[in-house]
């Protein structure tokens, strides 16, 4: 499992719509930060620091090329935190699977009639 403060990171990066979206562009391949700045009705600045905030998670590298500054998608922390997703989901599926065969059990079962 990665490091707490990692996870952290990369769930807060995810939390805002903006930086999933800035992802989801750079899914596509690089992108440089004014290329990805057009694609949102905010500033230039504005979209540079949801960039920060998802190089400081791990989740965007960044090039410099002359003047331009590149940006790729780095997946690993996304992977890492599906995995600690993935350890939970497991653990509320079999919670959920005994919940379901208790209640089938439940309603296969005769009625009792209540006395009057």
């Amino acid at each position: 499992m990665p490091r707490d403060r990692t996870l952290d990171d990369v769930y807060a990066a995810i939390a805002d719509p903006t930086r999933r979206a800035i992802i989801g562009l750079l899914v596509r391949g690089e992108s440089t930060v004014g290329a990805l700045a057009t694609r949102f009705p905010m500033s230039f600045n504005g979209v540079s620091k949801h960039v920060k905030v998802l190089e400081r998670a791990g989740l965007v590298e960044r090039r410099v090329a002359g003047r331009e500054h590149w940006l790729s998608l780095t997946p690993r922390p996304l992977a890492d935190a599906s995995r600690w997703l993935d350890h939970y989901r497991a653990f509320w599926d079999a919670r959920l699977e005994a919940l379901e065969h208790m209640l089938v059990r439940e309603n296969r079962a005769p009625k009792r009639r209540r006395r009057k």
